[in-house]
């Protein structure tokens, strides 16, 4: 068997410049710090620009389904700039939305409304905590009776611009996915006071509320299990580019950054510091490349290249975050500057989807490993 090819290809390079173009365009840290401190902290129009104009949401939507047919591999560059500029839009909810609604196109409801959530006129999320881990247990906080609701989720990512929730639930025949309109009779959403100020979450709350089911048994499972796997590799590539802004930041800082007559960058602790940093990235880069490769394949070893690199990058996010802060010194410390930005949405997406442990305990049970 051949090895991957992890390098990125032709037309990845060239969907990166337009993305990262209009990122530069639209969403520099100022106009997102701006932003969080209004009553709209989401910048939809932008994200409606890129999931119709640019047609990003569409990439994991094969064409049959109106979508562009693409792969893993490719929305791992988009996710690498959404890190880059912490763009505060819902790609994050569009992930496990698409990767589940996808699986359950079967259903007319969902081919009826896909079209929507691919233009971006329209939100979805998945009721499930941010940190739920994506090899755990089949979630039981909602009950169903028939088509009615009942139970509660909280830390529930973009929930409070989301149209529609698909709500994992158990019913009489057990594990089931429902869709759920956010605006019908025994729904209501309270946000929670966010680390990050570029990605909220919130608590649904349901209490009788009608939904449809578009998945049950195994299926379901499977169909979430899958969704959270996707998501959890997508966001290592996030991470990503989030540690390589903040390490091209410092260094450029540190050549225009002068204390005793010096750029600080000429001074030896500085450059051990960034050098280190340097590695990470580069290591974390080729884990995330490998599991965006596994899940575009369809490798039946793609949930354990995962748990490698959301192991090693979710760490490493915050590390990078955390040099940015300190090496731009007293500024760094200050609201007026983007580092705070850039640790929120590290730590943040360290909890997202289980920590580094969880993950490394994952790789021991795929790998036949002993645990201490």
């Amino acid at each position: 068997m051949s090895a991957p090819d992890l390098l990125y290809s032709e037309v990845e390079e060239d969907l990166r410049a337009n993305v990262r173009r209009l990122l530069r365009d639209r969403c520099d840290w100022t106009a997102v710090l701006a932003r969080c401190e209004t009553d709209e902290p989401y910048d939809l129009a932008l994200w409606r620009t890129l999931a119709g104009e640019l047609g990003l949401a569409a990439l994991l939507v094969p064409e049959e389904l109106g979508g562009a047919g693409a792969s893993a591999r490719e929305l791992s560059v988009v996710a690498e700039e959404i890190g880059r500029s912490v763009a505060p839009v819902p790609f994050l909810s569009n992930l496990l939305t698409t990767a589940a609604l996808v699986a359950c196109a079967g259903q007319p409801l969902v081919r009826e409304i896909l079209p929507q959530f691919i233009d971006g006129s329209q939100l979805c999320t998945v009721a499930v905590g941010l940190t739920t881990v994506p090899y755990g247990a089949f979630p039981q906080s909602v009950k169903a009776d028939g088509s009615a609701l009942s139970g509660s989720v909280s830390a529930v990512v973009d929930l409070e611009v989301a149209d529609y929730v698909v709500v994992p639930a158990t019913d009489a025949d057990g594990a089931a996915l429902y869709l759920v309109d956010t605006s019908v009779s025994g729904v209501s959403r309270a946000s929670t006071t966010p680390l990050d100020l570029t990605r909220r979450f919130g608590t649904l709350t349901l209490d009788g509320a009608v939904g449809e089911r578009i998945a049950s048994g195994a299926g379901a499972e499977r169909i979430l299990r899958q969704a959270l796997v996707t998501a959890a590799g997508l966001l290592a590539a996030e991470q990503v580019g989030l540690a390589e802004q903040c390490l091209e930041a410092t260094v450029a800082y540190a050549k225009t950054r002068y204390q005793f007559g010096r750029q600080i960058g000429s001074f030896q602790a500085v450059k051990h510091r960034l050098a280190d940093l340097w590695t990470g990235v580069s290591s974390a880069r080729a884990v995330a490349r490998n599991a965006a490769d596994t899940l575009a394949r369809g490798d039946e070893e793609s949930e354990l290249a995962v748990a490698i690199a959301q192991s090693f990058c979710s760490d490493l996010v915050v590390r990078a975050a955390e040099e940015h802060l300190q090496l731009h010194g007293g500024i760094g410390m200050t609201w007026e500057h983007s580092a705070h930005l850039y640790l929120g949405r590290a730590k943040s997406s360290q909890l997202s989807f289980g920590i580094a442990e969880t993950h490394r305990q994952r790789i021991a049970e795929l790998a036949d490993l002993p645990t201490p």
